[in-house]
């Protein structure tokens, strides 16, 4: 694993704990609908610029979708 890849995970574990207290703060679904794909993607990218795109999309989606 590179060092890359380790502070990619640290900065969408930051992600990963916004959207979840947003999300259970504002009881939005979508939010934690968010959260809990952006815990499980990083076990099944190995590519580093999938990593970064999925992880971009998954961040900025629920700004767009409103439930």
């Amino acid at each position: 694993m590179s060092t890359t890849v380790l502070l990619i995970y640290i900065f969408t574990g930051a992600i990963w704990t916004w959207w979840f207290v947003y999300g259970r703060s504002q009881k939005m679904i979508i939010a934690t609908v968010s959260w809990i794909v952006l815990c499980v993607y990083p076990y099944f990218t190995d590519n580093i610029y999938a990593l970064i795109i999925i992880g971009i999309i998954l961040t900025i989606l629920p700004f767009y979708i409103q439930y």
